[in-house]
């Protein structure tokens, strides 16, 4: 094999004519791709290994690519590497680096693999470094979670439905309801590992190779679980790209909806929290302004990432079995998708630290709209032997009666409670206490104190 000289693609030989110009430059990844440089030269170095081991390439050359590899992978991180678009992708870049180092054996590296192969694995490798690193924001932010929610087991707001007060909880209640979507964000990605961990390198083009190599040993090098069970489908495969970005989208719809609610309760008309100057703007033209932007911008990525997952799924819906220039794109959708999950969570989490909670106006607002109804119906059911249905009706005639005369139904006295359910005793007013409501609900999962305490040692328990 000669070398690649003047910088041409390496099917000059077979292609006469020089490719256009336009289809150079939107055929070209290398802007997107020279990413993976370093899992390319890991593979590739497994690859090399492999081959030496199986005898197919001697010491000699084994030696050689190494030494080259090793001394391309030092140019990268030093900026001494020129990224050529003339020659596509990284792998091309750096194979023609190679020739240039090492001559002719460069040649030999490319036996029994291919490009369709090699950018599969070394994708592979990407992620599942990435999903690791997501792993830990993802953690780190539900830490954050748990401090602010054991800080706040006794404050009490209003829960909501319909944005309209429904029953009191306490503010950690809400909280731990966040760590709960972002534990289950973590158990996806770590679903994908099962996908991540099959190793493609060997499939060769798609039909796999009729040279001697032994899998299992990149396998095992490359700290993958096990090879990849079909050629075919392993350079088809992008299952595990859109677990990814499926998994991303989940996790930024779960912080987009909570930014939502923070926006919500920042705003003048709730007043429920402040949010620390750090993570607020000002106003070009307001002096007084202090806009929740970093909440603002969490929401909005959400689009951006949910577009990467629309964007793959209909490139590859239209795709037959086996590999084609359209999955050039799968790298770039993964890569914004994961630079934006990965800002968002750093700033959830500043976010999280950042909110200063104002309990009183959470208090008085839980005082509005009646949250104590259902309280009083159950009382009704559990104390005086009425069904639900006709506590729920009896009640809603007190709430009337309380809405008529303005009052809260804890202001309502003894004697008119008694027109409306004669004989009532003046121990279920008790359960019109906003504290007593809260801590009242202790089945599993419910929002009571000791509940909450309970919950909170338990998930430190598992995030140890």
């Amino acid at each position: 094999m000669s070398q690649n000289k003047n910088n041409n693609t390496v099917w000059n030989t077979r292609i006469k004519k020089k490719t256009s110009n336009i289809f150079k430059k939107v055929g070209s990844s290398i802007k997107v791709d020279k990413r993976l440089y370093k899992e390319d030269i890991l593979a590739s170095i497994s690859h090399a290994e492999m081959l030496y081991k199986q005898k197919i390439i001697t010491i000699k050359i084994k030696d050689k690519i190494l030494w080259g590899l090793k001394r391309i992978q030092n140019e990268i991180e030093k900026k001494n590497f020129k990224f050529d678009e003339g020659l596509e992708d990284i792998h091309m870049n750096i194979e023609n680096r190679l020739f240039e180092l090492i001559g002719n054996d460069a040649g030999y590296l490319h036996s029994a693999r291919s490009r369709n192969d090699q950018v599969v694995t070394d994708l592979k490798l990407w992620l599942k470094k990435s999903t690791v690193e997501i792993d830990s924001l993802l953690l780190k932010l539900i830490k954050s979670l748990i401090k602010i929610s054991e800080k706040n087991i006794f404050s009490i707001m209003p829960g909501f439905t319909h944005l309209k007060n429904a029953q009191p909880i306490s503010l950690a209640h809400y909280f731990l309801s966040n760590v709960e979507m972002f534990k289950r964000d973590r158990f996806r990605f770590s679903s994908n590992m099962k996908s991540l961990n099959q190793n493609p390198l060997g499939a060769s083009a798609f039909s796999g190779t009729s040279f001697n190599i032994d899998r299992w040993y990149t396998t095992k090098k490359l700290k993958f679980e096990e090879p990849t069970n079909n050629s075919l489908d392993t350079v088809s495969d992008r299952d595990f790209v859109l677990d990814f970005l499926y998994s991303s989208s989940i996790c930024s719809m779960h912080i987009s909806r909570i930014a939502e609610e923070l926006i919500i309760w920042n705003s003048d008309q709730f007043k429920f929290i402040n949010l620390k100057d750090n993570i607020v703007t000002g106003s070009s033209i307001m002096p007084q302004k202090k806009n929740p932007d970093t909440l603002e911008f969490l929401r909005g990525k959400t689009g951006s990432i949910f577009g990467n997952l629309f964007s793959m799924l209909t490139i590859v819906k239209g795709l037959p079995i086996s590999y084609f220039k359209d999955l050039q794109d799968d790298k770039d959708l993964v890569f914004r998708s994961f630079d934006n999950l990965k800002n968002c969570l750093i700033i959830f989490d500043e976010v999280i630290n950042g909110i200063i909670v104002n309990k009183k106006a959470m208090l008085d607002a839980a005082k509005i709209g009646f949250t104590t109804a259902t309280d009083f119906a159950d009382a009704l059911v559990k104390n005086m032997n009425f069904s639900f249905r006709e506590a729920y009706m009896l009640t809603a005639k007190v709430v009337n009666f309380a809405e008529r005369k303005n009052l809260a139904l804890n202001e309502i006295g003894h004697e008119d409670l008694k027109k409306i359910v004669p004989k009532i005793s003046v121990d279920v007013m008790k359960n019109l206490d906003l504290r007593n409501s809260v801590n009242s609900k202790k089945s599993y999962g419910g929002t009571s104190f000791e509940n909450i305490k309970k919950m909170i040692r338990k998930h430190k328990k598992e995030i140890k």
